[in-house]
Parts: structure tokens; C-alpha cells; sequence
């Protein structure tokens, strides 16, 4: 029997272990969060109203309302105020972030679909 039979079986089995044989230890870290995010919860509030964000933040929109939510950069209806929050809209369970606010500004916002409402109209501060 030649030597090169019994490295070839160690050389393969320890192959086959890397290649998913085996358990890792390294556990999987847990995903990024976003600390700068506004909830439109249940019922369509968005929560908080106001955020202060430092400059070049981008803001995750979350939507956990069962509804589709639209939001958008105030003023009604042509969103210029502030481009960088205009985000496209958010079917239910979906969240986005915003443009990076590089401006020092306070920024309305609201939902395009409702926008006299109350409840899904807030501000962001950059500073």
C-alpha cells in the first residue's frame, strides 16, 4: 500500500469538514439596526414625531401598519423640501432608509396618501 493512499483519505475527510461536515463555533453576529428609525405603527402613527439626527445620517422608515404608507418629504404634493426623505412607499411589514441628510435643517414629513393626517406627519432635525 503506497503513502500517498492514507493522505488522500485524511486530506479528503478533512475537506469534507470544511465544507459544512462539521458544527461552527463562530457564531452568526445579529443584523445591523438602524438607531435613527421612524415606526409607522399599528394604525397608521408614526412614532416618534420628531427625530434629531446628526449630519449625514440616513433614517430607516419601518412600516408595521397592516396598510401601505407613501412617505414623503414635506411640502404636499411636490416632496422638494427635503429630496433625501422621499422613499418610494412601503407595502406593510417593509422598511427603507432615506438619502443621507447632509444638510443642518429641520425636515417635515409625512404620508402622500393622508397627508393632512396628523398621526403620519413628523419632523427630523439634523444638526
Amino acid at each position: 500500500m503506497s503513502v500517498a493512499r492514507p493522505i488522500a483519505a485524511v486530506l479528503l475527510a478533512s475537506g469534507i469538514a470544511a465544507c459544512g461536515g462539521g458544527s461552527s463555533t463562530t457564531p452568526t453576529p445579529p443584523p445591523q439596526t438602524n438607531p435613527y428609525t421612524i415606526t409607522i405603527a399599528a394604525g397608521g402613527v408614526v412614532s416618534p414625531k420628531d427625530l434629531t439626527v446628526p449630519l449625514g445620517t440616513r433614517v430607516l422608515f419601518m412600516n408595521n401598519d397592516s396598510r401601505r404608507h407613501d412617505m414623503a418629504s414635506d411640502d404636499h404634493p411636490d416632496h422638494r423640501d427635503c429630496p433625501e426623505l422621499n422613499i418610494n412607499p412601503l407595502n406593510p411589514g417593509q422598511s427603507r432608509e432615506s438619502g443621507n441628510l447632509v444638510t443642518a435643517r429641520t425636515c417635515g414629513y409625512h404620508d402622500h396618501d393622508s397627508p393632512t393626517d396628523r398621526n403620519l406627519q413628523g419632523s427630523i432635525i439634523i444638526r
